[in-house]
């Protein structure tokens, strides 16, 4: 794949990357010496990533990629920020990275907070991590509210959120929206399995799929 690769060609090589760690049949590609000596004067990598900082969330790993090929950007509960959408614009409009992936994943520790933080008895939180979370607790809300009554499934709330992310990310930067409308950018909003190690795709914005 070159430089100049489409996103839906960018996705569908993640996609066969995600595909190979799942059936435990990785290739590692790109880790060698000589890749370590090739990327000493630069980067060109494939796509970018903004995922929650978990450690169970290696983005090179899940995706079977190397050195070099993702621009990566994490934080608890994959929450966007100024320096978020900064990296981010960075990649595109440096890098020229035709794809950004928003990776959320289940079992979110972030998401749980939040969830326990719009109970009546919750107990206060530090206040950084509270500044944290507090952008996951309106998708808390509206899961709450769609509930009626029953136990809030944690799940519904990490996949709201991820939508949440995605559609703030665009608010957020001119730059990026611009670059989806001219269809040389894509944003592929996945949720990471745990358990089975699959990145199933949520949400897409642009030209991420092969018509």
């Amino acid at each position: 794949m070159t430089p100049t690769a489409t996103p839906a060609e960018v996705w569908g090589d993640m996609r066969e990357g995600n595909a190979r760690f799942v059936s435990g049949d990785p290739s590692h590609p790109r880790q060698d010496v000589e890749r370590r000596h090739e990327l000493a004067g630069g980067q060109r990598p494939r796509a970018a990533l903004f995922g929650c900082a978990d450690s169970r969330l290696a983005a090179e790993i899940i995706f079977d990629q190397g050195l070099g090929d993702l621009f990566v950007v994490r934080n608890a509960g994959q929450v966007i920020s100024d320096s978020v959408v900064g990296s981010l614009e960075y990649a595109v409009a440096v890098l020229e990275v035709p794809l950004i992936v928003v990776l959320g994943h289940d079992e979110c520790g972030a998401v749980a907070a939040a969830i326990e933080s719009t109970t009546v008895d919750a107990p206060s939180l530090p206040p950084h991590i509270w500044r944290q979370i507090a952008p996951i607790v309106p998708a808390v809300r509206r899961v709450i509210r769609a509930s009626d009554g029953k136990p809030v499934d944690a799940e519904e709330v990490g996949r709201e959120h991820l939508r949440d992310t995605v559609a703030e990310l665009l608010h957020s930067s001119e730059l990026i929206s611009d670059a989806v409308a001219a269809g040389t950018l894509a944003i592929v909003g996945a949720n990471y399995r745990l358990s089975e190690g699959t990145a199933i795709p949520d949400v897409i914005v642009g030209a991420a799929e092969n018509s």
